[in-house]
């Protein structure tokens, strides 16, 4: 990987705060906790950011923590988005109480087992150090936030996915801004333009990627999405949603007007500005340089609020991905990713294939160059 092109991952005061809350919360963990929170680079499960209601999820949830370990764990995750990211992060974990006393009928106190704000967990990949690789992350309930730092020197921030069901309650609507601002686009297209971004009538129960740990060349929606059986794609539906790499459906940025073509820069940019300015502001340099040719947008599903509907923005690096097709658009699911580098992909084999040429800084040194025999 070229300097040019990792550039956009430098943000060394992200990082450099994350490195010493990292640090600090793992000193105050007990030895059990502990070996609960901490597993190798190589661990699968580093792989797997699904973020459904899991009771055998990894990590240390915030339920164990106590009172000075919460502020540290809170403080880790607002070093690691804006203010804006944050404040959205915080609406999704709340919304758990809300969702706990909607299924209270149905569940009844068990509800509050697995429907709750605190059943966020907490785990670190590597050894959180000075000029090393490693990686950690917050999952749970339609949060699911992946940090990987190379080298203590590139981060990446993919994917990051947040969610909210139901989509509001009273003063809570922790992802209307994604919603409303697809809207705002998809409702400021004319017919022609519109024509060519909606690219079905039905939309996708989840996801046209799912779910995968690295995004393929061409990806299929499920029939399904994993609990909600009664909404239900057909192969038709599959193979007009796939998702398809190197040929993105709808409608090109550079084919919009000049309003249009900023309504598409506010969507992406309200994504990019769940992260801290840091590191939204490198994507932001590459998407300009790359211009609007190579951005599209394309829709699916109902046309206004109260319908199932599902949006898509696709570059030749990011892809976004709106769903709320659930209970007739009360169910959001809403993510971007970076095909290169979700999890810190290519940049951990860059970083790896050096490694074996030159050896770890962190053994090197505490190693003779020619030992005194």
């Amino acid at each position: 990987m070229s300097e040019l092109s990792s550039e956009i991952y430098e943000a060394p005061q992200t990082i450099m705060r994350m490195l010493a809350l990292s640090q600090s919360l793992l000193y105050t963990l007990t030895p059990d906790l502990r070996a609960q929170a901490e597993f190798p680079m190589a661990d699968p499960s580093r792989l797997d950011w699904d973020f459904i209601p899991k009771s055998d999820r990894k990590g240390v949830p915030i339920a164990v923590l106590d009172r000075h370990q919460r502020t540290i764990a809170q403080t880790l995750i607002r070093s690691a988005l804006s203010m804006k990211g944050y404040t959205k992060a915080l609406g999704i974990m709340a919304m758990e109480n809300v969702l706990r006393e909607l299924e209270a009928d149905r569940h009844g106190i068990i509800a509050g087992d697995f429907r709750s704000q605190d059943l966020y967990f907490l785990s670190f990949y590597g050894r959180p150090s000075f000029e090393d690789t490693w990686s950690w992350r917050l999952l749970g309930h339609h949060l699911s936030l992946c940090y990987t730092i190379v080298g203590q020197r590139y981060l990446t921030v993919t994917p990051c996915n947040m969610g909210a069901q139901p989509a509001s309650a009273g003063a809570l609507a922790p992802l209307a801004e994604d919603e409303d601002l697809g809207f705002r686009l998809l409702h400021a297209l004319d017919d022609r333009r519109r024509g060519q971004a909606v690219i079905h009538p039905v939309a996708p129960a989840d996801y046209a990627t799912r779910q995968v740990p690295f995004i393929g060349k061409v990806e299929y929606p499920d029939y399904i999405d994993l609990g909600i059986p009664w909404y239900r794609l057909d192969d038709a539906d599959r193979e007009a949603l796939k998702f398809v790499k190197d040929e993105p459906r709808g409608v090109a940025g550079s084919d919009l007007t000049t309003a249009q073509a900023a309504a598409l820069t506010d969507l992406v940019h309200c994504y990019l500005d769940r992260m801290p300015e840091e590191v939204a502001d490198g994507y932001k340099r590459r998407l300009e340089a790359e211009g609007l040719d190579k951005m599209y947008f394309c829709w699916a599903g109902g046309l206004d609020y109260g319908t199932s509907h599902y949006y898509r923005v696709q570059t030749s690096q990011l892809l976004i991905e709106f769903d709320n097709a659930i209970d007739n658009g009360n169910h959001i699911h809403s993510m971007w990713r970076d095909y290169r580098n979700d999890l810190g992909h290519d940049l951990l084999l860059h970083h790896y294939e050096k490694e074996r040429e030159t050896g770890h800084h962190l053994r090197t040194r505490l190693e003779s160059s020619v030992p005194d025999e």
